[in-house]
């Protein structure tokens, strides 16, 4: 079976799964982050295993990525897999596809120089896509996939983001 065809018969399947039993599509999604040492964390997640740090001018080792590396490869990658699904289902044929996130940023709150909000001030995202389906369907494609896209939807919404502490002691060596 071509890839396309099972791509598609799979996102189906999977949205009928959904659609009959709503739990399917629900859960809770877990990652544990531990520093290691200096600024390097070590994540994992299933079976997936990821080193995130900064780089020496921040203060780290460069011993992977940075956290906006990470948000970004996020987002982009799952626009680019929403929008094969959602070519897929929809019968148009994507010969090349890219999208390059952009992210404005200001690290000064981070270092408390300003009181303003942390975080990016804006982000872009560029789709090329090669195709030789008319632009109205590759359109039609991309915009099904945006508004369907989770990642995307988390960038674009404030959520409810709760913090639980649990301060542990360790006992005293004796």
């Amino acid at each position: 079976m071509e890839r396309a065809a099972r791509i598609k018969e799979t996102f189906e399947r999977n949205a009928k799964a959904m659609a009959l039993r709503p739990s399917l599509g629900q859960g809770t999604a877990k990652t544990k982050v531990t520093l290691r040492d200096g600024l390097t964390c070590d994540v994992e997640d299933g079976n997936w295993k990821l080193v995130v740090d900064m780089s020496p001018k921040s203060g780290g080792d460069s011993r992977g990525p940075d956290p906006g590396v990470y948000g970004r490869a996020a987002l982009g990658s799952c626009l680019a897999i929403g929008y094969t699904l959602w070519a897929a289902k929809l019968g148009v044929v994507l010969k090349k596809l890219e999208v390059e996130v952009q992210a404005d940023y200001d690290s000064r709150p981070n270092h408390g120089v300003t009181d303003d909000p942390p975080g990016y001030r804006q982000v872009r995202y560029i789709v090329t896509v090669e195709s030789d389906a008319p632009e109205a369907a590759v359109m039609r494609v991309l915009d099904q996939a945006d508004a369907s896209s989770p990642l995307r939807d988390d960038f674009a919404r404030a959520l409810d983001v709760r913090r639980e502490v649990r301060v542990t002691n360790p006992e005293p060596r004796t």
